[in-house]
This record gives structure tokens, C-alpha cells and sequence, in this order.
């Protein structure tokens, strides 16, 4: 089809032109960069943590003046969460995912290194802590009972700092030895003396991610220290469906067990927490998708009314080329392809703007570069979008009688 027709009345009507080319690059460049960051936000749900989710219970408690053997209570405490009934295991730890605190530690490959190989987050595991978590083994082996270190012990005055062994994740292993076996390996994270590692868990999500970006969220270490309740958590697993009865269980028990003793307001399920923890990245979804939803719709409502428009203006226009002998068919490509043109335009114009939206966003909110593949996918949304709001008015013009054209002018 020749396009100079098409042109010469383009620049007749050239405001109303240049309307749908700014709005097409608009959505254009705002849909781009937001199905980037939606397609971002449900990768972060979906990541894996390494947990069972679904069995796993928090239970926290502190003492009011702190007196007594912390220590020796924590493991009465242990013994008296695992004869609950519907308890399959229970274990202490300083921190689990989407809690509101975060244990970290740099950790380098030789004990001189000025800058940290990476920054991990530290669990600290006692006895069914594996089993607890349903972290999965994937090399090496778990801690031995005499690996185990005292809180009390590594916090007395003049301790020197040191961690014979650890467990990390395979993504940390992968940071720290790329393309070799990390068991065996040795690291430093406490004083200047070596950490072996001697097991991998396929996962393991730090409690958050915020100073550390969203790489670094399987860069965790699992510590063999055994803290005590003050300073730790509970975490108990048991069937899904007997949740809510052993955090109630676990609660009287622990009050009971010692005196002077507030429970946590904050005792709950892992998949609550869970819930929770997401609830922006959630809401962000939803909202970018309705930002998304509505600009297409405001789009199309563009294109179909000044489509129209053009018909009811063009009427004798239209008219003479029927008469002339333009088949409907014609008539109906013109009017598509007019809008072809103009929605290339305005996606050449909304992939400039997406990409200098792209590198706003990575330059005040760190967020990474928007992959080229958005771009083309952007644009053949908007082809189909134009093509599907302009056929209506098309073919209605693809309709017009020549005869009545011709007595209406």
C-alpha cells in the first residue's frame, strides 16, 4: 500500500497525530518498566527459603530480670517443647527468615583481605536445628555435639573469637569457591583464625535483604553455637494442621516452666510471617498491574475515538474512494495501517523514555537495568493493542456506501 496518502493526511491533522504518539510512548515506557518490576516482585515471592513453611512455629519468650542459668532453663525448655504432643522437633536459634533482626558477618577468603568476599547472614544451630528448619543437606554433614559452642562461653570476658566449623548455603558456596567443592574449604569470619566448612544446604534465606540486595539473599552461614532464650528463638515443626494448638501448647508450657517469664506478642506461623514479610511486594503487584491494566485501556480508548473521528471526518473522502473502485478491504488497511504508523512512532519515542525511566530507577533505587527483551515484547503488545482498537472504526469506514457518501458532501 503506497503510504503517502496516509502522510499527507497525518500532517493535516498533525495535533490529534502527535496526541496518540505521546500516548502510546507514555504506555509504552511506564508498561515496560513496570511489568520489569512486577516480574521482579513475584521472582522475590517465589524464591525458596529452604524451610518447611507450612510446619514450622515461632516461639519467643524473655526472662523480666534475667536471673538464674539461662542456659540450663533454654535446654528445660527444649525437652518440655519436644514432649508436646504433635511436636516433631524442636530447636533454638538467634534469628529465622522474615523476622525483624538480622545477625551479619563479612567474610573473606584470606585473613588479611580489606574487602569482605561477601556479607552473610549467621544462624546459629544447636541440636535438631536441620531437622527443625527442614533445611535440605545436599554435601557434607551436619555438626557434631562436640562442635557445638557455649553462648555463655563465647561471650565470656577474654574468649578469644573462633569457629572451628560451619555450614553454608550452596549459593554462598558458589560465591566464595566458583566451580568447586565447597566442603573442606576454609573462610574467615570470626578473628583471624580459619572456619572449615563442613556441610551445604541447598537453601537458606537470610531474615531480610534490605542493605544487601536481593543477590545476596542465599548468602547465609549456620554457626554451631547454642544460645539461650533471651537471645533466641523457638522454632518447633509439626503438621500444618496442628499449628495453632501447639503454639498455644508451647506458650503454657514455657510460662510454666520458669518463673518471671514474658511471652513474645509476636508468636506465630512461619507462613504468616511469610505473608507478612511480602505484603508490599504483594500490594506492589497489584497495584502495577493496575497501572498497567488501566493505561492500556485509556490507550485503546485513544485510538478507537480518534479513529473514529477521523471516519466521521473522512466520510466523503471515503466515499470517492469507493466510488473510484477501493474495495472494503482496502479501505480497512488504510485506516490500520495509518495507525500502524503512528503507533511506531510513539513505541520508537516510549523505548528512549523507558530506557531513561530504566536508569532513574537504577540511579535512586538500585534497581537492576531493564532487560532489551521488554522492549520488543512492549512494542508488539501496543502493535496488537492498535490493531485490535483500530478495527472497529475501520470497518465501520470500510462500510460506508459510496452513494450516501457522495449526497453528504
Amino acid at each position: 500500500m503506497d503510504i503517502r496518502p496516509i502522510l499527507t493526511t497525518l500532517r493535516r491533522h498533525k495535533t490529534a497525530a502527535a496526541l496518540i504518539v505521546f500516548e502510546v510512548a507514555l504506555t509504552c515506557a511506564i508498561i515496560c518498566n513496570a511489568v520489569f518490576l512486577i516480574s521482579n516482585r513475584i521472582d522475590r515471592l517465589q524464591r525458596p527459603s529452604g524451610l518447611a513453611e507450612q510446619e514450622i512455629v515461632r516461639i519467643a519468650i524473655r526472662s523480666i530480670n534475667k536471673s538464674g542459668d539461662a542456659q540450663a532453663l533454654t535446654r528445660s525448655d527444649l525437652a518440655t517443647l519436644r514432649a508436646i504432643p504433635g511436636v516433631i522437633s524442636a530447636t533454638i536459634t538467634n534469628q529465622i527468615p522474615y523476622g525483624d533482626s538480622a545477625w551479619n558477618s563479612s567474610v573473606r577468603l584470606d585473613p588479611d583481605q580489606r574487602i569482605p568476599t561477601a556479607s552473610t547472614s549467621n544462624y546459629y544451630a544447636t541440636s535438631q536445628f536441620m531437622k527443625s528448619l527442614g533445611l535440605k543437606l545436599v554435601a557434607g554433614r551436619e555438626f557434631t555435639d562436640d562442635e557445638i559452642l557455649s553462648w555463655a562461653v563465647v561471650n565470656a570476658p577474654g574468649y578469644e573469637a573462633s569457629l572451628p566449623s560451619a555450614i553454608i548455603t550452596r549459593a554462598l558456596g558458589e560465591k566464595l569457591f566458583p566451580g568447586q567443592q565447597a566442603v573442606g574449604k576454609t573462610f574467615y569470619m570470626w578473628g583471624d583464625k580459619p572456619t572449615r566448612v563442613v556441610g551445604v544446604v541447598e537453601h537458606l534465606l537470610r531474615p531480610n535483604d534490605l542493605l544487601f540486595g536481593a543477590g545476596a539473599s542465599d548468602y547465609s552461614v549456620i554457626v554451631p553455637l547454642e544460645v539461650d532464650y533471651n537471645f533466641g528463638v523457638y522454632v518447633i515443626r509439626t503438621a500444618p494442621e496442628r499449628r495453632d494448638e501447639v503454639i498455644k501448647a508451647a506458650g503454657e508450657a514455657l510460662t510454666k516452666n520458669g518463673p518471671a517469664r514474658i511471652l513474645s506478642e509476636s508468636n506465630d506461623t512461619l507462613e504468616a510471617m511469610s505473608k507478612k514479610f511480602y505484603q508490599t511486594d504483594t500490594s506492589m503487584i497489584w497495584l502495577l498491574s493496575a497501572v498497567c491494566i488501566a493505561l492500556l485501556i485509556v490507550t485503546a480508548l485513544g485510538i478507537i475515538g480518534l479513529a473514529s473521528f477521523w471516519v466521521q471526518q473522512r466520510t466523503r473522502q471515503i466515499g470517492v474512494r469507493r466510488a473510484l473502485g477501493a474495495t472494503r478491504g482496502q479501505i480497512l488497511r488504510y485506516f490500520q495501517t495509518e495507525n500502524f504508523l503512528l503507533t511506531s512512532i510513539g513505541i520508537v519515542l516510549g523505548m528512549a523514555m523507558a530506557f531513561a525511566i530504566n536508569l532513574a530507577l537504577m540511579k535512586y533505587y538500585e534497581l537492576p537495568r531493564l532487560p532489551a527483551l521488554y522492549l520488543p515484547l512492549g512494542a508488539l503488545c501496543l502493535w496488537a493493542l492498535g490493531q485490535v482498537a483500530v478495527y472497529g472504526p475501520a470497518k465501520r469506514a470500510a462500510m460506508v456506501p459510496p452513494a450516501l457518501a457522495t449526497r453528504s458532501a
